[in-house]
């Protein structure tokens, strides 16, 4: 950072912190992991100064031979990686990605059906803290109160009364898998389009270790940075035949310059994304995750769902006679980086977050195993035990540096 830290000496020294931050800390977030050196350097490059509107063969300024080259070969990739009949790698985020598949078919004030949040949804399906609620008529279908797990005959019952245009297949605080086929057949009965949100969970699809939405639906979003492993942004996957409305829904409809050293970036991490070396990886990120859920439960821990099929671990902490806030606050103190999360029983109760969510990502690419989820597992219960015990804390502390020291963030790469 030789320019920078003549230039701006101040945000330099941020960047190191940070760096520093991430390399001694156990980054158990679900939407964060540790993404290889090589995408960093494609996101920084010469292509930050190009603006191009439009696609590749088609844009809106000159000089877009290189850039051109760029996105046709995140495209391909992105496509060979899915088994997809058309892809756009365009969209600044997710929820970019997904206000353009609700435009690219819908009219304003149209019908969708998805998840609600507190369940495991996301904002951009219809909360209505998200300007997605305010261009469209949300229907939400919610888990079962006693296994936590999707309830498909609800999702067929709501769709069959209301007639949604769309049903949202997807989730942000999910930790089961999601029928595809059964949401695929309830869509078809009420002539909808099906639309899978899998942002969390696509590098668990790309390396194989789940099934893939892609046969099943008309769209499919995903953002490149969570178990992708990869750089910032969104994608949005369709058939063929949708194609031109998702590209006209992306540009100009939702946005309109696109980042071009984030699509270099997307496609290095399709690239990385067809190894061996990552299929490897979202295997052992998922038994991870069933580990350390059956770890946290054995010392008493509800777990929400009664598991895992994925990178995440929701854990009801109320169950403990804490806040998920409380929680955060606690782990983060020691150096675990987990985040508060409401879980469905907190659906009565507005404001009420009563749930942590782990994700196991990041530690799984550091080259952490079975060993150590539990070791993770016993210091985030000794953290929780003893939030007022600041020896204790202090001695949790030191052995989470120890753990970080043990498997720096880049080794196993």
């Amino acid at each position: 950072m030789k320019h920078l830290l003549n230039d701006d000496p101040e945000i330099a020294a941020l960047i190191q912190k940070e760096e520093s931050r991430i390399g001694t800390t156990l980054d158990l977030i679900a939407a964060e992991s540790h993404m290889p050196e090589s995408v960093m350097e494609a996101m920084g490059s010469i292509f930050n100064t190009k603006t191009i509107e439009g696609y590749p063969g088609k844009r809106f300024h000159a000089g877009c031979i290189h850039a051109d080259g760029v996105e046709s070969l995140a495209i391909s990739r992105a496509k060979e990686l899915f088994n997809a009949e058309y892809a756009n790698v365009q969209p600044h985020s997710g929820t970019s990605a997904n206000l353009a598949v609700y435009f690219s078919v819908l009219k304003v004030g149209d019908k969708i059906l998805s998840m609600s949040l507190p369940h495991g949804g996301h904002l951009s399906h219809g909360h209505r803290a998200s300007i997605t609620s305010k261009c469209f008529d949300f229907v939400h279908y919610s888990v079962d109160k006693e296994t936590e797990l999707i309830d498909y005959d609800e999702v067929r019952t709501l769709a069959e009364r209301h007639k949604p245009k769309m049903i949202v297949a997807g989730a942000s605080s999910y930790p089961r898998l999601i029928d595809y086929e059964k949401m695929a057949a309830i869509a078809r009965d009420v002539s909808a389009y099906l639309f899978a949100d899998m942002a969390h969970i696509a590098g668990l699809v790309a390396g194989k270790a789940i099934p893939s939405p892609v046969p099943c639906c008309d769209f499919v979003t995903f953002t490149c940075y969570k178990t992708m492993m990869g750089a910032r942004g969104g994608v949005i996957l369709c058939r063929r035949d949708l194609g031109r409305k998702i590209d006209s829904a992306v540009f100009p409809g939702c946005q309109g310059t696109s980042a071009v050293n984030l699509i270099a970036g997307k496609a290095v991490t399709f690239k990385l994304a067809a190894s061996p070396e990552f299929a490897r990886i979202q295997r052992e990120t998922i038994e991870n995750a069933k580990l350390l859920a059956a770890e946290l439960a054995t010392g008493g821990y509800r777990i929400v769902a009664g598991g895992t099929d994925n990178h995440q671990v929701l854990v009801d902490v109320a169950s403990k006679g804490l806040t998920g806030s409380v929680s955060e606050k606690a782990l983060e103190s020691v150096g675990i980086v987990t985040n508060r999360n409401v879980i469905p029983g907190d659906a009565e109760n507005p404001g009420k977050i009563s749930g942590i969510r782990i994700g196991t990502s990041g530690v799984t690419s550091r080259g952490m195993r079975g060993k150590e989820m539990a070791r993770i597992a016993a210091l985030i219960d000794a953290t929780l035990m003893n939030a007022g015990n600041d020896v204790l804390l202090a001695e949790v502390s030191q052995k989470v540096a120890a753990l970080t020291r043990e498997f720096p963030v880049y080794a196993a790469r």
